[in-house]
């Protein structure tokens, strides 16, 4: 009797590999339910408010380093960041009593402070300026003396050569240093004497003193230190949300603009507004 053909083993299917181009799907970020803030969002909230530096508070909250310019600007635009953020700066004034308008009037005082009130380059007079018929004026009699006294000296000593002049009084007595010069001296042609001079600090008052920041010794002498002018002036704009970019319509400016002007001003809003939504459609700020 012949014998069955043996049956052919069939190897199991191996399941089929999903499609190279089928992205893995990714969990959303879990949410604050109170603040509705994910954890990178309320670093970032917490990181702000070190510096007010949005670039760097994006990345201490590891945000991409490469983008964080971007992401810090997108951040501060979400609704939620946003209030986060206010309402910690309203916690830490309260807890502090320092309020916007103090820091506003901090920085506009150093921002609009008078440099002269800390050191002066005047123009003085020279010996000549105020002397009598424009010759050398003395500090005093006793000055004159000394300066004489001090070349009889010098000329007793000299064996050779001719004794120096002695000087005379003929422009007077009563030199003062910090006088104005005068415009018709021949000798400095009322240019006067250049002096730097520094007031007392222990004396300073208003934004003068919160303007002055120490003062340095140098080989040359000393050094007036002052707070940065031009940053005092960048915080005050800052507080007052002048860098802010804003997107704004004003329908009686519109009006006014010829036909041509209109068009222009209009497809540049709207291609702004086209770039925001945009953004907020590729929004990497979560």
């Amino acid at each position: 009797m012949a014998k069955a053909p043996a049956a052919k083993k069939v190897a199991p299917k191996k399941a089929a590999k999903p499609a190279a181009t089928e992205r893995r799907r990714v969990a959303p970020p879990v949410r604050d339910r109170e603040t509705g803030l994910t954890p990178k969002q309320a670093i970032f909230v917490i990181e702000y408010l070190v510096d007010l530096n949005a670039t760097q508070a994006a990345i201490r909250a590891k945000y991409s380093a490469r983008t964080a310019e971007d992401i810090g600007r997108q951040l501060l635009r979400k609704t939620p960041v946003a209030a986060a953020i206010q309402k910690a700066m309203d916690e830490r004034a309260k807890r502090t009593e320092i309020t916007q308008d103090k820091v506003l009037q901090h920085w506009w005082s150093i921002a609009t402070a008078d440099p002269n009130e800390l050191v002066q380059f005047r123009r003085t007079c020279c010996r000549y300026c105020h002397g009598k018929g424009f010759n050398y004026q003395w500090v005093d009699e006793q000055e004159f003396a000394q300066v004489v006294a001090s070349i009889e000296i010098m000329n007793a000593k000299k064996k050779r050569g001719r004794p120096a002049l002695l000087p005379t009084d003929e422009g007077g007595f009563g030199f003062v240093r910090v006088k104005p010069p005068h415009a018709d001296c021949p000798k400095c042609w009322g240019e006067g004497t250049p002096d730097v001079f520094a007031h007392d600090t222990r004396h300073l008052e208003g934004p003068a003193r919160l303007l002055y920041a120490g003062t340095k010794l140098t080989q040359a002498g000393f050094e007036i230190k002052m707070q940065d002018q031009g940053k005092a002036l960048e915080n005050v704009a800052r507080h007052l949300g002048m860098f802010k970019e804003r997107i704004e319509i004003d329908d009686k400016g519109i009006e006014k603009l010829d036909e041509v002007g209109r068009a222009s001003r209009l497809a540049a809003i709207f291609a702004k507004i086209e770039a925001r939504l945009a953004e907020e459609r590729d929004d990497p700020a979560n």
